[in-house]
């Protein structure tokens, strides 16, 4: 949903009336990336769709309490962040770096990170690495490459300026590189460990 009258006269049409049937065509819209943007911080699908549940659940508490929105998507990815954060607070654990899938939880479509990385690694080695980063490098990344937010957009979310997303990008990158560097400069130093 990028149309900004489209999303303005259904935010209107939430506020003025408590309408769900506006709610319904914003949840439709924005429901699958959401539950990527969760997906890949939790260890289970269970947990991924309900914390996607109740992200929209308090969106529409939110939405209904007639508080003006500048950017619905920045307030989506707010609530679901400050819902998987709520979520490891309320258990008392860490962030898993895998799922009961085996999946790395950071994995954020290689395809085209990798294109802007460098096509020489495998998707394996880009994952293991940015499974690696720290996590705020993580997460910008996986808001740009996989929910291909635009700088303003992931500022909005993260409640950062957007020059400070971009700077936050580049050391991302810039250290997403760098390991990947570093782990190729050793295979070329030692290119047969076993013997």
């Amino acid at each position: 949903m990028r149309s900004i009258l489209k999303e303005k006269f259904l935010l209107f049409r939430i506020r003025a009336k408590k309408d769900p049937d506006a709610f319904g065509q914003i949840y439709d819209a924005y429901v699958k990336p959401i539950y990527r943007f969760i997906y890949f911080k939790v260890p289970s699908t269970e947990q991924a769709e309900d914390l996607t549940s109740e992200t929209f659940l308090k969106a529409w508490q939110y939405l209904k309490e007639n508080r003006e929105v500048q950017s619905l998507q920045a307030l989506l990815y707010s609530v679901a962040r400050s819902t998987v954060i709520d979520h490891y607070r309320k258990a008392q654990t860490e962030l898993p770096l895998e799922d009961d899938r085996g999946n790395i939880l950071t994995d954020v479509g290689s395809e085209k990170l990798l294109k802007d990385i460098e096509t020489s690694h495998d998707a394996e080695q880009v994952i293991a690495k940015l499974r690696g980063l720290k996590d705020e490098y993580r997460e910008v990344i996986v808001l740009k490459y996989l929910d291909e937010l635009s700088a303003n957009e992931i500022a909005a979310t993260l409640g950062k300026s957007a020059a400070n997303v971009r700077v936050l990008l580049h050391r991302a990158m810039r250290a997403l590189a760098d390991a990947i560097n570093h782990e190729s400069q050793n295979a070329q130093k030692n290119p047969h460990p076993d013997s």
